[in-house]
């Protein structure tokens, strides 16, 4: 009878779904991590730019049996913390973005297409979400991914559009200088293992 019980549980026990990760590595933004928008108007460039992150957030690297590799953590970007080293294009962008309303620009990462190697520079597509102005879209990034001695760095942009998340181009001095519906967001993580 015992031997049956023990034969009984050891069944059960087998068919039990089995903890899919084979992996996880975690990994500490750096405050020395940035985002930039880069824009054109009618005359010339513009770059606005966060330029410390002053947070620590998580970044998860996961890879289960099925060799899915999932990217998770989320970014979360105060909109005023931009600077467009011109203090009305500043502004105008902070209108445009509605910061008052909506004060958090989000980039959540999704998954990767592999693991970066380490000791050389990789490049690895992934999806994120960008989340600006209430609004959510979902992108695939090519990211530029270096990892050495327990650091890593990624580099990744993606060109969006004002009209992706119902915004209307900011203008400058009347409607005089106006921007460009598209912008280029480049964002560089550096970011350190733990654990």
């Amino acid at each position: 009878m015992k031997t049956l019980i023990t034969a009984l549980i050891f069944l059960l026990t087998s068919m039990l779904p089995a903890d899919k990760t084979k992996s996880t590595s975690r990994w500490v933004v750096s405050g020395n991590s940035m985002l930039t928008v880069n824009g054109r108007t009618n005359i010339n460039r513009f770059s606005c730019a966060i330029v410390r992150y002053p947070k620590s957030d998580t970044i998860l690297i996961s890879k289960d049996k099925t060799d899915h590799i999932m990217l998770s953590g989320t970014l979360n970007l105060e909109v005023k913390d931009f600077d467009c080293s011109n203090t009305m294009m500043t502004k105008q962008l902070l209108n445009t973005l509605q910061q008052s309303k909506f004060p958090t620009l989000k980039i959540k990462f999704l998954s990767l297409k592999e693991i970066p190697s380490v000791g050389q520079r990789n490049f690895v597509k992934g999806d994120v979400e960008i989340t600006l102005s209430g609004i959510l879209k979902r992108f695939e990034i090519c990211y530029e991914v270096n990892v050495k001695q327990g650091l890593m760095e990624l580099t990744g942009q993606q060109a969006i559009n004002f009209s992706d998340f119902n915004l209307i181009p900011p203008k400058k001095v009347g409607r005089l200088i106006q921007a460009k519906n598209q912008l280029v967001v480049v964002f560089f993580l550096k970011m350190e293992k733990v654990g």
